[in-house]
């Protein structure tokens, strides 16, 4: 008589493990149990299915024409149970509800920007994301004081804010298009020595700043600043009009191209870097640490770009 009873899972991978081996002790270790539990299962097996599956003897172990033809059968079950497994999880580790992203410069246009974005919809779909361009002074005031959950910004970063680097590019000097050097390919650091540098305010952190400036340059000179800049329209004015040079990411070739600019080479400035940013106390919240795993996911498809 036919068990009412569908064989379950653990009874089916007995079986496949057993077809595997022919052996019960090998099967029994393999699964984690003893070879009487094993036994019990195949048993249990056969009782439902109303059928011989494995001929046993002392010496050895021999699986039926009816257990080989049902093996196809097992084995898709397992998989597909398996699957639903995957699924199923996969369904539950979805994050929703909002996630507000911070973009600096043209970093939102940025194909690792657009990568990890994409890769974080296809992740998290009911996640309800919105991006906000910041300016250059307060982009790191605005993620530690959670107007924005994360930023797509270019380090060094302050103390209490962690980064995941995307990518690194050489920096060019930002200068008046009327300048004596703005015609050249490239130009050495030490001649844009005595040159004025535009400056950020406050709250913007110094130690970000000193860097992008060049501050101080390799013999220990220290860079005297010009007028203060919120934002990088504000900045290409400035050097438009003379008043000041600037030192940007290489792209800003692309991204910034101002009548009365010119962008310059400089091989012996060491080059900057992009980065995903979050405050270090949000990094365990699940919307940041959902972008966070798909910008980690990104970068392990595409490791040239760092």
């Amino acid at each position: 008589m036919v068990s009412r009873h569908a064989p379950s899972v653990q009874q089916l991978e007995s079986f496949l493990a057993l077809a595997e081996e022919l052996h019960f002790g090998r099967a029994a270790a393999r699964l984690f149990l003893t070879q009487p539990a094993l036994s019990r299962q195949l048993r249990a097996l056969e009782e439902r299915l109303d059928v011989l599956l494995v001929q046993r003897s002392r010496r050895h172990v021999e699986i039926t024409a009816a257990g080989e033809a049902l093996l196809p059968k097992a084995r898709a079950v397992v998989e597909a149970m398996a699957g639903l497994c995957r699924a199923a999880g996969a369904h539950a580790r979805q994050v929703d509800g909002r996630l507000v992203i911070g973009s600096i410069g043209a970093e939102a246009a940025m194909p690792y920007t657009r990568a990890i974005l994409d890769e974080l919809h296809t992740r998290h779909p009911r996640l309800r994301t919105s991006v906000r361009g910041l300016d250059l002074a307060t982009h790191f005031d605005a993620l530690e004081r959670g107007e924005v959950d994360v930023v797509f910004l270019r380090p060094p970063v302050p103390p209490g804010i962690e980064t995941l680097v995307l990518a690194s590019e050489p920096r060019v000097a930002c200068l008046p298009a009327d300048d004596p050097l703005a015609g050249r390919d490239e130009v050495r650091l030490a001649e844009l020595a005595g040159r004025t540098v535009v400056d950020i305010p406050p709250p913007c952190p110094r130690v970000w700043w000193r860097f992008w400036a060049a501050d101080p340059r390799p013999d220990g000179s220290v860079v005297r600043y010009g007028p203060m800049v919120p934002d990088m329209e504000a900045l290409l004015l400035a050097v438009s009009r003379g008043e000041a040079m600037a030192f940007l990411p290489a792209v800003a070739r692309q991204f910034f191209p101002r009548p009365g600019v010119g962008y310059v080479a400089v091989p012996d400035l060491p080059p900057g870097t992009a980065a995903l940013a979050w405050a270090a106390r949000n990094r365990a919240l699940p919307t940041v640490a959902a972008i966070r795993q798909a910008a980690a996911a990104v970068l392990r498809r595409t490791p040239a770009a760092r």
